[in-house]
Protein backbone atom coordinates (compact mmCIF):
# COMPACT_ATOMS: atom_id res chain seq x y z
CA UNK A 1 0.00 0.00 0.00
CA UNK A 2 2.92 2.42 0.67
CA UNK A 3 3.88 2.07 -2.49
CA UNK A 4 0.80 2.80 -4.52
CA UNK A 5 0.85 5.55 -2.33
CA UNK A 6 4.54 6.37 -3.44
CA UNK A 7 3.67 6.19 -6.81
CA UNK A 8 0.76 8.14 -6.51
CA UNK A 9 2.42 10.74 -5.35
CA UNK A 10 5.89 11.16 -7.56
CA UNK A 11 3.66 10.73 -10.85
CA UNK A 12 1.74 13.89 -9.56
CA UNK A 13 4.75 15.30 -8.44
CA UNK A 14 6.02 14.93 -12.52
CA UNK A 15 3.13 16.13 -13.34
CA UNK A 16 3.37 18.93 -11.00
CA UNK A 17 6.35 19.91 -12.40
CA UNK A 18 5.72 19.44 -16.08
CA UNK A 19 2.63 21.95 -15.08
CA UNK A 20 4.44 24.66 -13.30
CA UNK A 21 6.55 24.75 -16.47
CA UNK A 22 3.13 25.28 -18.31
CA UNK A 23 2.04 28.31 -15.84
CA UNK A 24 5.61 29.82 -16.13
CA UNK A 25 5.21 29.63 -20.06
CA UNK A 26 1.60 31.13 -19.71
CA UNK A 27 2.65 33.80 -17.76
CA UNK A 28 5.43 34.72 -19.78
CA UNK A 29 3.25 34.96 -23.18
CA UNK A 30 0.45 36.72 -20.44
CA UNK A 31 -1.82 34.39 -21.49
CA UNK A 32 -5.11 33.48 -19.26
CA UNK A 33 -4.30 29.98 -17.00
CA UNK A 34 -6.92 27.65 -17.04
CA UNK A 35 -6.78 26.18 -13.56
CA UNK A 36 -9.38 23.39 -13.60
CA UNK A 37 -7.70 21.80 -16.74
CA UNK A 38 -4.51 22.44 -15.30
CA UNK A 39 -5.72 20.73 -11.79
CA UNK A 40 -7.64 17.86 -14.10
CA UNK A 41 -3.72 17.10 -16.16
CA UNK A 42 -2.08 17.24 -12.48
CA UNK A 43 -4.10 14.47 -11.34
CA UNK A 44 -4.33 12.30 -14.20
CA UNK A 45 -0.57 12.19 -14.07
CA UNK A 46 -1.04 10.60 -10.46
CA UNK A 47 -2.67 7.90 -11.74
CA UNK A 48 -0.19 7.13 -14.62
CA UNK A 49 2.53 7.61 -11.94
CA UNK A 50 0.53 5.00 -9.59
CA UNK A 51 -0.37 2.27 -12.84
CA UNK A 52 3.55 3.04 -14.17
CA UNK A 53 5.06 2.55 -10.79
CA UNK A 54 3.30 -0.46 -10.44
CA UNK A 55 3.67 -2.19 -13.28
CA UNK A 56 7.49 -1.67 -13.24
CA UNK A 57 8.13 -2.99 -9.75
CA UNK A 58 7.05 -0.11 -7.53
CA UNK A 59 10.25 1.71 -9.74
CA UNK A 60 10.04 5.53 -7.87
CA UNK A 61 11.59 7.06 -10.52
CA UNK A 62 9.94 6.07 -13.39
CA UNK A 63 6.64 7.00 -11.66
CA UNK A 64 7.77 10.58 -11.06
CA UNK A 65 9.02 10.18 -15.29
CA UNK A 66 5.70 8.67 -16.27
CA UNK A 67 3.29 11.88 -14.45
CA UNK A 68 5.84 14.24 -16.23
CA UNK A 69 5.49 12.48 -20.11
CA UNK A 70 2.08 11.59 -19.43
CA UNK A 71 1.17 15.03 -18.26
CA UNK A 72 3.32 15.96 -21.61
CA UNK A 73 1.29 13.66 -23.53
CA UNK A 74 -2.13 14.90 -22.62
CA UNK A 75 -1.58 18.67 -23.05
CA UNK A 76 -0.50 17.14 -27.10
CA UNK A 77 -3.65 15.05 -27.57
CA UNK A 78 -5.79 18.39 -26.40
CA UNK A 79 -4.12 20.46 -28.69
CA UNK A 80 -4.52 17.88 -31.81
CA UNK A 81 -7.76 17.51 -31.14
CA UNK A 82 -8.92 21.54 -29.73
CA UNK A 83 -11.19 23.12 -32.35
CA UNK A 84 -9.67 26.40 -33.58
CA UNK A 85 -11.55 29.31 -35.39
CA UNK A 86 -10.33 29.58 -39.25
CA UNK A 87 -10.97 32.52 -40.56
CA UNK A 88 -11.38 33.26 -44.57
CA UNK A 89 -11.31 36.34 -46.12
CA UNK A 90 -13.71 37.61 -48.76
CA UNK A 91 -12.78 37.85 -51.67
CA UNK A 92 -12.96 40.96 -53.84
CA UNK A 93 -14.95 40.94 -56.99
CA UNK A 94 -12.68 41.93 -60.17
Amino acid sequence: MVELLASALLGGLGGLARGFLGVFKAMRKEQKINWAYWGITVAISMAIGTFTGTIFSFDYRLAALAGYAGTDILEGVYKAFAVQKVYVPKLKPI
